[in-house]
């Protein structure tokens, strides 16, 4: 079973560790809002062409396999 000095000491860890943590965030450099929304629509962008880009290799694979296994029957 933890003392009393060992308990202090765990609450003081965690206390200097949000601290740290809040003094951190202060010091980031935060990016304004256009430059979020148009980073953001990058981001949905690439996903989106990648997604169909995929997307298409799958159809065309399975498309593909299809056709061969129908030459085996």
């Amino acid at each position: 079973m933890p003392n009393a000095n060992e308990t202090n000491t765990k609450k003081a860890s965690i206390v200097d560790f949000f601290s740290g943590v809040v003094l951190e965030l202060k010091r980031v450099d935060w990016p304004s809002r256009q430059k979020t929304i148009r980073l953001s629509m990058i981001v949905l962008a690439v996903s989106l062409l990648m997604g169909l880009f995929i997307g298409s290799l799958d159809i065309g694979f399975t498309k593909l396999i299809e056709s061969l296994l129908s030459l085996r029957k």
